[in-house]
């Protein structure tokens, strides 16, 4: 039934309604809320698109207000397994953890019923942004939530005549706390990262039994701390529902109970969805589209949806924690954190510069804030501080591409200042943090990261065991940094400091190998590391790229994309290595292939959809010449990779990072070089496009004729004047214009040829 239309749910859930009915009695399940958000674009949002992973992360079907602390979802490993272990009370970070496990349980009083999971049936499960709801099939419960900002509702409706109880524990090995301050109100205190405390304050909506559980020992009580400490509370068998309202904080437990009462007391459960419900229809309804199949529309706003899980706003009536130093500040702009820019700065960032580009600025902002609380600009900042992942410093890059899109409400001169200490003083080496090694000492005297021959032992003490030098992508990426860098400074007018960077740009030339046509390792010395650029480096690749191949990395120049086709020899050469790279085969096994990289799915050739690096790829040959290749690949790729089901995103989707991939492909056009206020034309899916844009304005990409077989573009013009060039400005988007693209079935390969 998951893989049924939305609409087709909503006819069988009819047919079946008076058979639901009769069984009432003996199977409350059906009293979950089964609404359907009318007609509006609500209706195409399914958060189980991408549930089930194809070889790595996959989605969680999130409940959540846009951009807010309270995450949830059910714990269970993916959509396939039939058991629930428990529900968050949030998750704290994206993939990177969850506190406060609740669950319900009929079973007398037993240490063990923490343990036991919970089987469910998928097709009485309902999973919207604004609400959760499932049904335990072992036990007849029916489990409901609603979000909030800072607070969560849940609803438990119990079979009749049977022991009722709620259960409260810890997810993390560290320390918890809990204390029942009445016989139906409680608090908690769960430690996360090992230092970082998180309050809950919750109330039920009837009186129960409390107890207490530890180190395996049940018992009445009222409060309990440990590892092992873990609450229970009972109701008595005529109650028929169970609600619990909670508040989240990560400032202190009276924030969290001020929490309570600002947000959450007065509501009922359906005014609290029904705010939830409100508050994604004013994130979804600026963008309207029209045309595209069923499936084309369910992929594009579900996408939408997970666009906006990530940052989020853990401002807290005007203070807030921060993990850069473990302090409360006093801040009446909210302050967000989860991010991970190695994934989100190609597309996500572009996409919220152009929807809500106030919030961006809030978000560069925080940036700022957390720079200068830990003197460091971050590069994956969480709530505990700074996640050491990944390689590179792209907030260069978000900065810089903010600053010429027109956004101005940060401290540009402060986050240049972090941005040049981390070009000047930080390590670059990959899942590190803090002051420059020698290996950042050879980087700024030679012009590339050294990499070691196959089977050198390694001797820098600082290089992650697993994730090695990843020498090759380490230099490509921080030339794309410090071309950032030196653009901010040029406009800042800091001309020594653009000279220094824009020299430094141009590092990624210095491992470009001329024979062999790739971008290859070099060692200490200056020699070329011998190589397959296709499968050597160990696991992912990892001592000379990272999670791909060279065949990726050989397009990681989106800054100088000019300079890369000198290099390949022009424009005409430059188009056949496209080609090539999409028909180019594994030559050996995909048992083989991807048992080294797992990371390199959604493959067509040695292309890899399933992996950011790759996303501005289809792109380049609107810079051949050709950009009706552009428009078939991008066609091509989302019909691909990108279903309305539970297999429906190729590789990890990382928060945003590829969704927001297929908002802007759907709609025609992608920012291939961000921190150039210029966006490359597709092929959109769609027949007309309107954004309804934060200045009062409205951009609208009409494309006529445009059909799953219509996908070329025979002719364009932009506000009435004709357009022969794939691409179109920031400021002609922004100041509400009209791009209009007559579709066909047949490439015309003249149309976008000019300059």
């Amino acid at each position: 039934m998951k893989n049924f239309p939305v609409f087709t749910k909503r006819i069988l859930l009819f047919l079946l309604q008076p058979l639901f009915f009769f069984q009432a009695f003996a199977y409350p399940f059906f009293e979950a809320d089964t609404s359907a958000p009318g007609q509006s674009a609500l209706q195409y949002i399914d958060p189980t698109i991408g549930n089930i992973g194809r070889l790595l992360e996959p989605t969680r079907p999130t409940a959540q207000l846009p951009n807010q602390l309270i995450r949830v979802y059910p714990i269970r490993k993916d959509y396939l397994d039939d058991r629930i272990s428990g529900f968050p009370l949030t998750a704290v970070s994206h993939r990177l953890g969850e506190v406060f496990s609740i669950k319900p349980g009929i079973a007398p009083p037993d240490p063990e019923e923490w343990n036991r999971q919970m089987p469910y049936d998928h097709d009485l499960e309902i999973t919207r942004p604004w609400y959760y709801s499932t049904y335990l099939i072992r036990d007849g419960i029916t489990v409901e939530f609603a979000p909030g900002k800072k607070t969560g509702y849940y609803r438990f409706t119990f079979p009749p005549g049977k022991n009722k109880s709620i259960l409260l524990s810890g997810f993390n090995d560290d320390e918890s706390t809990w204390h029942f301050l009445s016989s139906a109100a409680i608090e908690g205190t769960e430690i996360w990262h090992g230092d970082v405390k998180i309050y809950m304050y919750g109330e039920f909506s009837a009186a129960g039994s409390p107890e207490i559980s530890e180190n395996g020992q049940l018992k009445n009580g009222t409060s309990v701390s440990g590892k092992t400490a873990r609450v229970r509370i009972g109701f008595a068998e005529a109650l028929h529902r169970v609600d619990f309202k909670y508040a989240i904080s990560f400032v202190s437990p009276e924030q969290a109970r001020k929490n309570f009462e600002e947000e959450i007391r007065r509501q009922d459960f359906n005014a609290t969805k029904k705010h939830a419900e409100a508050a994604w229809s004013a994130i979804v309804s600026p963008i309207q589209v029209h045309g595209g199949t069923e499936a084309q529309k369910r992929s594009f706003y579900t996408a939408l949806y997970r666009c906006h899980e990530r940052m989020v706003d853990i401002t807290e009536d005007s203070q807030y924690y921060s993990g850069f130093d473990k302090k409360i500040h006093q801040d009446a702009r909210p302050f967000y954190v989860d991010d991970w820019s190695w994934d989100t700065y190609l597309a996500l960032h572009p996409l919220r510069m152009l929807l809500h580009p106030k919030q961006e600025e809030d978000m560069l902002q925080s940036y700022v804030r957390m720079y200068e609380q830990s003197g460091w600009m971050p590069t994956f900042p969480v709530l505990f501080g700074d996640y050491a992942c990944m390689n590179g410093f792209h907030s260069s890059v978000i900065f810089l591409d903010a600053w010429r899109k027109g956004l101005r409400d940060f401290d540009v001169e402060k986050a240049f200042e972090g941005i040049r200490k981390n070009a000047m003083d930080a390590t670059l080496l990959p899942w590190r943090n803090g002051p420059k090694t020698v290996l950042d000492d050879f980087y700024q005297t030679h012009g590339y990261f050294p990499a070691l021959h196959p089977g050198e032992k390694e001797t820098v003490e600082q290089v992650h065991p697993f994730e090695k030098r990843q020498a090759v992508a380490v230099t490509l990426g921080c030339s794309f940094d410090d071309w950032a860098a030196s653009q901010l400074a040029k406009d800042l007018k800091k001309t020594e400091d653009f000279r220094l960077l824009e020299q430094r740009a141009m590092n990624y030339k210095n491992l470009w190998n001329s024979q062999q046509h790739f971008f290859l390792p070099k060692d200490d010395k200056g020699n070329w590391i011998q190589i397959d650029p296709k499968f050597d480096g160990g696991p992912g690749g990892r001592d000379y790229y990272d999670e791909n191949n060279g065949w990726t990395y050989l397009w990681q120049v989106q800054e100088d994309i000019p300079g890369l086709i000198q290099l390949m020899g022009g424009k005409k050469a430059f188009e056949e290595r496209l080609d090539q790279l999409f028909r180019e085969d594994l030559g050996r096994s995909k048992f083989e292939f991807w048992n080294k990289f797992p990371d390199a799915t959604g493959l067509v050739g040695q292309y890899s959809m399933g992996n950011e690096p790759s996303f501005h790829i289809p792109y380049l040959y609107n810079y051949a010449g050709a950009p009706w290749k552009t428009q078939k690949a991008i066609r091509l790729l989302l019909s691909l990779w990108f279903k309305d089901n539970v297999f429906g995103i190729p590789g990890d989707e990382d928060g945003g990072g590829m969704s927001a991939f297929v908002v802007f492909s759907s709609m025609g056009f992608y920012p291939v070089t961000p921190g150039l206020p210029v966006y490359s034309i597709g092929s959109p899916l769609f027949s007309k496009v309107s954004i309804k844009l934060e200045n009062g304005r409205t951009f609208t990409l009409i494309a006529r004729n445009c059909s799953v077989v219509n996908k070329y573009i025979q002719r364009a013009s932009m506000n009435g004047k004709e357009l022969n060039k794939p691409w179109f400005t920031h400021s002609e988007l922004m100041n509400g214009g009209t791009l209009e693209l007559e579709m066909g079935p047949k490439p015309n390969k003249n149309w976008g040829t000019g300059e």
